[in-house]
């Protein structure tokens, strides 16, 4: 899989600048997001919502004691980053779920089909928060997750990654 142009030529201004102010350009670094970590309620009911409602892959659900579980999911033929269901632990964890980013959307399921998708979510009678809408990038939803997480299905125009 190759980096879509316009990111490299994000990455190549970026390190240009960085370069002026004194950090070595190093082009063979190679970084990604591996994880991010979704603080839910339940471990079981978030598993059931990511996998059933959203047809997610399990990745891995390990136990690591005292209640604690490693549990992975990603969109299905996802080449990329996974979600990390972290349950929610003290008060500070406990008030964060449902708005990790203080209202608004905070992930984004990119699709090679936007149409199959929005009414496969319908059908699993996933809370859309709008009509879909087609912007100058693509066609886009605002949807919930199961604890009110702001999410968007997107298709992107012209995006050499899917389709």
């Amino acid at each position: 899989m190759s980096c879509p142009q316009q990111y490299i030529e994000a990455w190549e201004r970026h390190a240009f600048r960085t370069t002026e102010i004194g950090f070595s350009m190093q082009k063979n670094i190679v970084q990604k997001i591996g994880n991010v970590a979704l603080v839910v309620s339940n471990y079981d009911e978030a598993i059931a919502f990511y996998t059933q409602k959203l047809r997610f892959n399990l990745v891995e659900d390990t136990d690591l004691g005292d209640g604690k579980r490693w549990v992975l999911v990603s969109p299905p033929n996802s080449n990329g980053t996974n979600l990390l269901l972290a349950q929610a632990k003290g008060e500070e964890q406990i008030a964060a779920v449902g708005d990790q980013a203080g209202g608004r959307v905070f992930l984004f399921l990119q699709t090679n089909d936007f149409w199959r998708d929005y009414e496969a979510m319908k059908a699993n009678d996933i809370t859309f928060l709008e009509a879909p809408r087609v912007e100058a990038y693509g066609t886009v939803v605002v949807f919930q997750d199961l604890y009110g997480n702001k999410w968007d299905l997107l298709q992107l125009n012209n995006d050499p990654s899917v389709g």
